[in-house]
């Protein structure tokens, strides 16, 4: 099984029965959210460099901190039983040198392949979708469009990677600074069967199966305060 919960922004806390990882972490100050307060064993960010993805020294328990950048190309076993891969990507264009550079991840754990889209901002190309093609179960999509992936974008890569479930993050909530888009425009794309509204926070998973048709769930956003 595998919990999945959502504080807010891009930033997951993710448990198995032996692990527990905190992915993206925001900056409280600045993001308008409040601080993680449970300990993690491992805190994975898509970039050391963004304020808004980055801010590991949050997060208790002295946890063992990886820049997924820095792991691109290929597979590292992060802690026990928890599996990494990234793809290099970008906020605002394809440049190898561009300082808004970041990643996308991939972590296997418990059976489970979980994908955080870090903070792509342009369209995914063959090169950064092949790796990853058919071998996603839960994708962690940037649903807010602005200095993100375009909506039109995003919706291909999600045809694309074939997830069974897509969990909605980095879009406009109450207390939220950074500046998104509502979650409303990216589920306008998809039938409304297959999105599930949730009370809280955590989705719990056991098994997941692909379709062809993910199962979008929008959580709340534990740490925002007015949500």
């Amino acid at each position: 099984m595998i919990r999945i919960t959502w504080y807010g922004h891009a930033c997951f806390r993710l448990e198995t029965a032996e692990t527990s990882l905190v992915t993206d972490p925001y900056t409280p100050a600045h993001a308008g959210l409040e601080p993680v307060t449970e300990p993690a064993d491992a805190v994975v960010m898509s970039s050391a460099l963004d304020e808004a993805h980055s801010c590991a020294a949050m997060v208790p328990g002295s946890p063992a901190v990886f820049n997924a950048l820095e792991l691109v190309g290929r597979r590292t076993e992060i802690i026990d039983g928890v599996v990494l891969e990234a793809v290099a990507a970008s906020e605002g264009s394809d440049r190898p040198d561009d300082p808004k550079a970041n990643a996308l991840y991939r972590l296997e754990l418990d059976g489970f392949a979980v994908c955080h889209m870090g903070d792509v901002g342009t369209p995914l190309a063959e090169a950064q979708l092949a790796p990853f093609r058919d071998r996603v179960d839960v994708l962690l999509a940037l649903a807010g469009g602005g200095l993100t992936i375009a909506l039109p974008d995003l919706e291909v890569a999600i045809a694309e990677l074939s997830p069974a479930v897509v969990v909605p993050m980095h879009y406009a909530t109450p207390s939220l600074r950074y500046a998104c888009g509502p979650v409303e425009d990216f589920l306008a794309a998809y039938d409304p069967a297959q999105v599930v509204r949730h009370d809280g926070s955590t989705l719990e998973l056991d098994a997941v199966e692909a379709t062809g048709r993910p199962a979008i769930h929008v959580l709340r956003p534990l740490h925002d305060p007015a949500a």
